[in-house]
């Protein structure tokens, strides 16, 4: 069932015809599955939450507008940032939202992160008063680039981890500058994440296990979070340069 998704989720195409290549045909699935994803998916069902011109469907938390900071570049959504002393900013950012809530999907997604940059995709967004951020309520698929920013020395704070709960099965991230293809899969409770064709991440939301692993983590005293089964799919400004394409999804 995990490489039907996969199967559904991207087009394998392009790979080198040298005679020292191996052909596609006689490939594993597992291998088939880490060769380089040059498309995403064109299959019934799926809805362009970003039409790649326009920052048309998204707008700030908690707000009925967009910050300036968030614009659309070569195809892009990207954060654009400003220098800060010894640090970048973004000058009117702030996290952005989708404006539709979702609860059984698939996403997909492209980011590229800028060198020792942060950001991440949160989730069962909710907004309320009592809510002053996004990731007091949305659990958060890490964006990251894991060769110098600090969060890397934290073991579920790398890149693809589920933030501050659970860490990749492997690295298979890509270096800063380059796209990385996300995919994550929720279905009653049941999730998915994949990071360049391969499942680096699975777990259960709202069992006992799952109140237990919130319990250990810097979310224990957010009483929203990871609570709710519908939301917002949020894209965070951390204050780096950040870059978001071909966000697609399919309701389950």
């Amino acid at each position: 069932m995990k490489y039907l998704f996969l199967a559904a989720f991207l087009t394998i195409v392009f790979v080198a015809c040298d005679s020292n290549k191996q052909d596609p045909g006689s490939m594993s699935a597992d291998k088939m599955a880490s060769a380089e994803m040059t498309s995403l998916p064109d299959a019934e069902g799926w809805i362009e939450l970003f039409d790649g011109k326009t920052t048309r469907g998204w707008r700030n938390y908690m707000k009925n507008e967009i910050g300036e900071s968030w614009v659309v570049k070569d195809g892009a959504l990207t954060l654009e940032v400003v220098e800060d002393g010894d640090h970048t900013r973004s000058l009117d950012g702030g996290d952005i939202i989708t404006e539709g809530q979702y609860e059984n999907f698939e996403l997909s997604l492209e980011w590229k992160i800028s060198a020792c940059g942060n950001s991440g995709i949160m989730f069962n967004v909710v907004e309320g008063e009592q809510y002053e951020r996004t990731f007091h309520t949305g659990p958060e698929v890490q964006v990251l680039d894991n060769t110098c920013h600090p969060d890397a020395r934290i073991r579920t704070h790398r890149a693809g981890d589920l933030y501050d709960l659970i860490a990749c099965s492997e690295e298979v991230v890509k270096p800063a500058g380059e796209w990385n293809l996300v995919g994550i899969r929720i279905k009653d409770g049941d999730a998915e994440f994949y990071l360049n064709g391969v499942k680096v991440v699975e777990f259960t939301m709202f069992d006992k296990n799952w109140e237990a692993m919130i319990a250990k983590s810097k979310f224990k005293d957010m009483p929203g979070f990871g609570k709710f089964r519908k939301g917002h799919i949020a894209l965070q400004d951390h204050d780096n340069a950040v870059a978001f394409r071909n966000i697609k999804l399919r309701e389950l």
